[in-house]
């Protein structure tokens, strides 16, 4: 049987922050799955604002599309204080964004996707799923170690053993770019889930939304702004060059 067909019959559990990345997972994963659930995390970031981007994007897409409102199941949001308390990064700190001694970016918070992944796993145990979707990519990122395709490989394993079950971790994401999101999200649900996921998600690490660019709300400087500016520009640049 074709994966795409078994998955029709089985859940999956999303990692939805509220920004492009997470968004785009959600959609691809009702293209695929029969149930579909999300997970936030409320950790103490500093932008807390992507939470509140959530609720409108799950409606827009059960709206979007009858058989995704049927498959959209309920959405979760666990707290991770504790995260924030150990963290002393420019995710969880007003501090300015630079990058450290190590060459990563002191947005980087350690054991976050790591964090995530196992409070995903446990919760898909409770709730009878064995697929769990993230939006992590070793393309166009900043670096993380925690995104790379080998670390979600290793922490699979260790959650199929340690917890005695047969999860599997999907990151559809991992090797597109920034524009190939884009176009990724044009392929599920055509231009009215770009837009969707234009205006309503966030990505900026600072929590702007008042300013509306052309590739959605943010500061514009912090790198995670830069990297969905040029992922937009190079999209909207294929998309002219094919029409």
């Amino acid at each position: 049987m074709p994966l795409a067909e078994r998955d029709q019959h089985e859940a999956a559990l999303v990692l939805f922050s509220g920004g492009q990345d997470s968004a785009t997972c959600l959609a691809w994963a009702l293209a695929r799955f029969n149930r579909v659930e999300t997970l936030g995390f409320n950790y103490g970031q500093r932008h807390a604002v992507e939470l509140e981007c959530r609720a409108a994007l799950r409606d827009g897409m059960a709206n979007s599309n009858p058989l995704w409102r049927e498959r959209l199941g309920p959405d979760h949001t666990l707290p991770l204080d504790a995260l924030h308390m150990v963290s002393e990064t420019a995710l969880t700190r007003e501090a300015e964004i630079t990058i450290t001694e190590s060459g990563l970016p002191n947005t980087f918070v350690p054991g976050r996707n790591l964090l995530f992944l196992t409070f995903a796993a446990a919760l898909a145990a409770r709730r009878t799923i064995r697929h769990i979707i993230t939006g992590v990519c070793e393309t166009d990122y900043s670096g993380y170690p925690d995104c790379r395709d080998d670390t979600i490989k290793s922490l699979q394993v260790s959650l199929n053993l340690g917890m005695e079950r047969r999860y599997v971790i999907h990151t559809p994401l991992m090797w597109l770019s920034k524009a190939e999101t884009w176009m990724l999200a044009e392929e599920l649900g055509g231009s009215d889930l770009v837009a969707l996921i234009n205006r309503e998600s966030h990505t900026c690490y600072t929590g702007q939304r008042e300013t509306l660019h052309p590739w959605g709300y943010g500061c514009g400087t912090c790198p995670a702004c830069h990297l969905r500016q040029t992922g937009w520009e190079a999209y909207q640049a294929r998309k002219a060059d094919h029409a």
